[in-house]
């Protein structure tokens, strides 16, 4: 080129080869050569000042553009599910750039926070700026910490809020973000992580006063990481919905299907109707509807409903509030079966013989209305001779005849024999300020039974239908227990002077003739809480492994899809199936169906784990203006630090340090599960009876601690405060007297590390 290129024209080539910025690039573009290439540079140089460029090392490029290869920062999924990131070098004058991740199949999974490197391409979208591709992680995302803040002179720490947790965070004077002392914090980890002091951390969000009655399950969300508010776009997308007509659908509203739930129940997602089979080939039998709300019409493959719904998984219930996997104007509305407002709907009609055996099913995409919303504890007085007002009027025409299609079903149940455990749940009774007024365990009425059983059938029936239609869809597995927890439940209930047979292929009915000779017994509640232990997980897969608990070779959850989004899942494998319309499962889904199995299985897990600690924190909050009490309680569970102790009047979990055992030494036996005293040969196992007097109960970390007085009845000495004898042996944990075994650890590395250095300055010297 034998003339100079203008300043637009190293502009656009720099805008157009972002990869080729270097002065020798520009010069052999333009076909500058010699003496042309100091007037180049000059204009470089007129550029960089005007500051349209910015030079970098020895290239150019726009300042208001990021390098083909930068360092990232990944945010949090949108409600899209799309992973974007934001640039960690930008110096631009305008706003940050969007950038969008665009994965591999092959990529490691990425998690908010992860710093990455990165290939970015420029492009011209709605919502981004840039496309990029991983070229390699280089930093996990920063851990997370939920604790109490301690202001200081010197920025303050963060007092961690886990049982069992003593590892405190230092926040420096710019990392506080505004936090008060004493104040409820979120708080990650500040920087790399050092091998020496206390980890370092940045407040990112402040929850509020930890002694607030409502702040209980606040910590349990915000610790285990469960989304507990609706993005803008989910929520207008769920306000924009209207209820479904009758087109394409069975008209079911005359049918007289009413729900049944508990008493303060906001969503009615399952609606039951049953009667007499009039078909006399089928004499005794009788005909079985239930209808499940139709969400898979409202949450549609790919819309923002759908990828936050499939982000929680389930919704997470606490004792005073519920964390839903859809909004309200869903979950509350247009998919719950509310009295006498027309509601789509899935339906199946089973047919069942005299002796409740499953004879016939079909489904149906159909509008029902319900002409009654029931209770539990009404449907039950109804059938005890007690009805209200509109169960009278129901009794012979709805009520009789669901309570004789269960007659049925429980007779098949009894054949069928699935794991009859007993183990009474606990429900946390709160005052309208939110504070704990009582722990009650929960009734189990033949009205719960009646509709647990109709559930079970209907869950039966879906996965059937979708074997025989052979349509993709993931099954709710439950494998068999393994045969070394099968072999410590034998252990468990030999010693409870009690039989489990061996050499033979493993049923439900072995452990329920276990269970029912220890029913009424001392041992009833070890052998229960032994025979759950020894059980695995229930997970979501497309394979069908089968259930183990229920006794069912077929089995997949589809009558909750309100709450679950494995039902959802099943609902669009129903519709794909049948043919009813455009919203069933797509390929997509298909594909990806074990990945969904398997992080949904994942949320239920953590759903449960923060329900289960929020449990904890409240009972130590009910019991924590009692300490000194004394309470009756069992051992369940036994550990190397000490024994636990389920109380019978609330059944709290508390802990009985091994340091207040007695006056001697307690060895602990892993492979049995005992502690023994090694004078007396004391011997103590899960399921002897405890008389305990509380020593501690702290809400914030739901941690409660016990001494023991009473074992089997008789009086036990123990030490109050860690301060006795009590312990293991010498070379199982525990030695004799002297220091506590955390400060000789404590000592025995600073005379370590004093020793090293020590060395290391004689050999220097040397």
């Amino acid at each position: 080129m034998s003339t100079l290129p203008t300043k637009q024209d190293i502009l656009d080539w720099i805008s157009d080869n972002p990869t080729l910025t270097a002065k020798r690039d520009i010069a052999k573009a333009f076909g500058i050569k010699g003496a042309a290439r100091i007037d180049l540079k000059r204009i470089l140089k007129e550029l960089e000042a005007e500051g349209h460029l910015e030079k970098r090392k020895k290239t150019y490029r726009d300042p208001d553009r990021l390098p083909p290869v930068s360092v990232l920062q990944v945010r949090a999924p949108d409600s899209n599910g799309d992973l974007f990131a934001r640039p960690l070098e930008w110096h631009g004058e305008g706003v940050e750039p969007v950038v969008l991740l665009v994965l591999k199949a092959s990529d490691p999974a990425l998690a908010e926070g992860d710093r990455i490197l990165a290939r970015l391409q420029a492009v011209q979208e709605e919502d981004h700026n840039y496309e990029a591709r991983l070229i390699r992680r280089i930093g996990l995302s920063p851990r997370r910490v939920v604790g109490i803040f301690r202001q200081s002179a010197e920025g303050g720490r963060i007092l961690p809020i886990d049982k069992g947790s003593d590892k405190e965070w230092i926040v420096g004077p710019d990392a506080a973000g505004g936090a008060q002392d004493g104040e409820l914090v979120e708080a990650e980890q500040a920087g790399p992580k050092g091998r020496m002091g206390l980890p370092r951390a940045r407040i990112v969000e402040r929850l509020g006063d930890p002694t607030a009655p409502r702040a209980v399950s606040l910590i349990a969300i915000h610790q285990h990481g469960i989304p507990d508010s609706f993005p803008q776009d989910v929520l207008a997308e769920a306000d924009s919905k209207k209820p479904a007509g009758l087109s394409g659908r069975e008209d079911l509203r005359e049918l007289p299907l009413v729900t049944i739930d508990p008493s303060d129940a906001r969503d009615h997602d399952d609606a039951v109707f049953a009667a007499a089979d009039d078909d006399p080939k089928n004499a005794g039998g009788h005909v079985l509807w239930v209808a499940i709300a139709d969400v898979a019409h409202y949450v549609t493959p790919g819309s923002a409903l759908d990828r936050e719904a499939r982000k929680r998984g389930n919704s997470s219930y606490f004792p005073d509030r519920v964390v839903p996997m859809l909004p309200d104007r869903l979950s509350g509305d247009l998919c719950s079966l509310h009295e006498g407002v027309p509601r789509a709907c899935i339906a199946v009609r089973m047919q069942i013989d005299a002796e409740g055996n499953k004879i016939g099913q079909r489904f149906v995409r159909g509008l029902m209305r319900s002409p009654a919303s029931l209770t539990y504890q009404e449907v039950q007085a109804a059938m005890d001779g007690d009805p209200s007002d509109r169960c009278a009027e129901m009794m012979q025409e709805v009520i009789r005849p669901l309570y004789a299609a269960y007659a049925a079903l429980r007779s098949a149940r009894e054949r069928r024999q699935p794991l009859d455990l007993d183990l009474p749940e606990r429900k946390i009774v709160l005052s309208d300020e939110g504070k704990v007024t009582s722990v009650d365990f929960a009734d189990r009425l033949d009205a719960h039974k009646l509709i647990e059983e109709f559930m079970v059938l209907a869950n039966v029936a879906a996965a059937e239908t979708l074997i025989q239609k052979k349509t993709p869809l993931l099954f709710r597995v439950h494998e068999e227990p393994p045969e070394d927890k099968m072999e410590a439940l034998r252990e468990t209930a030999g010693a409870a002077g009690l039989t489990l047979a061996k050499g033979q292929v493993l049923q439900t009915r072995h452990l329920n003739k276990l269970l029912h000779a220890a029913s009424g017994t001392d041992e009833a509640e070890l052998i229960n809480l032994a025979t759950l232990r020894s059980m695995t997980q229930a997970y979501y897969a497309p394979k069908n492994f089968g259930h183990f608990g229920l006794a069912l070779r077929d089995y997949a959850h589809f009558t909750s899809p309100i709450r679950r989004y494995a039902d959802l899942i099943v609902h669009r494998a129903l519709i794909t199936a049948h043919g009813w319309g455009k919203d069933g499962l797509t390929p997509e889904e298909i594909e990806r169906l074990e990945d969904t199995g398997n992080h949904i299985s994942d949320t239920e897990r953590r759903s449960m784990m923060a329900e289960r600690d929020t449990t904890d924190r409240y009972l130590a909050a009910f019991l924590s203006d009692r300490i000194g009490a004394e309470f009756a309680g069992s051992v369940s569970g036994i550990a190397k630090f000490g024994l636990f102790v389920k109380l019978d009047e609330t059944g709290a979990d508390g802990l009985v340090p091994i340091s207040t055992l007695g006056n001697e030494y307690f060895d602990f036996d892993r492979e049995n599960g005992t502690l023994m005293g090694s004078q007396s040969g004391r011997i103590i196992s899960i399921g002897m009876r405890a008389r305990v007097k509380l020593t501690e109960a702290a809400p914030v970390t739901g941690g409660i601690a016990f001494e023991l007085l009473e074992l089997n009845g008789e009086a036990f000495e123990s030490r109050g405060g860690g301060r006795g004898r009590g312990g293991f042996r010498r070379g199982s944990g525990r030695s004799k007297g002297g220091p506590s075994p955390k400060r000789k650890v404590v000592k025995a590395k600073a005379k370590d590390t004093k020793t090293k250095r020590k060395v290391t300055r004689q050999r220097r010297q040397k």
